[in-house]
């Protein structure tokens, strides 16, 4: 029998649920909904987050199974962020499914895998956090978008596209030909010579 090396789980916590109604009888179930404070940040900082202080909203089914409890169901937050093209924030609802099998101490499940391959109850208790987090943040999008079909800034100027006029451009010139140029637009600007009949 391996090692439980788990520690106590605490029961004032919201991530953890207490099993023992569901006696472990295969085909018991009970239905889960609560809301539970994020602590710390969860994703990528500066490029999209759900944020601490805000919620989640849990809705899962537990089910008791031979080999221990079977936890289904969705996890839903709001996410905040920075679109990847045009820099804007922005504000993205986030649901995600959620599937996790906590071992029986002594199950052969528990007896053949390591304890960092499927999580244990720990006296009849789960801890919750750990697979919703990873599942939330493997759901964030790596370059979230304001819009699926946003255009970014324009590399010149950068101005966001969307608040630019249709035809917005930008005349390039040929680096050789720059002083050139720029020579001639001093020269537009000055007031030509008058000729001899002018200054009669």
């Amino acid at each position: 029998m391996s090692e439980n090396k788990t520690p106590q789980l605490d029961d004032r916590s919201p991530w953890v649920i207490d099993t023992r109604e569901l006696g472990r009888h295969a085909g018991l179930s009970r239905a889960l909904k609560r809301s539970v404070p994020v602590e710390t940040p969860l994703g990528v900082p500066d490029v999209i987050t759900i944020e601490a202080g805000s919620e989640l909203e849990l809705d899962l089914l537990l089910e008791s199974v031979v080999e221990g409890v079977l936890v289904s169901g969705t996890a839903k937050a709001t996410a905040k962020g920075t679109c990847a093209r045009c820099l804007d924030p922005l504000t993205e609802e986030v649901e995600v499914e959620v599937q996790e099998l906590f071992a029986y101490p002594g199950s052969a499940t528990e007896e053949t895998t390591d304890e960092d391959e499927i999580p244990r109850l720990v006296d009849d208790k789960i801890d919750l956090e750990p697979i919703v987090r990873d599942a939330i943040v493997l759901a964030l999008p790596l370059a979230p978008l304001c819009t699926e079909d946003c255009a970014g800034l324009c590399t010149e100027c950068g101005v966001k596209w969307a608040d630019l006029e249709p035809g917005h451009g930008h005349e390039k010139i040929d680096p050789r030909w720059a002083a050139l140029v720029e020579r001639f637009d001093e020269n537009a600007g000055e007031k030509p010579a008058q000729g001899p009949a002018e200054q009669a």
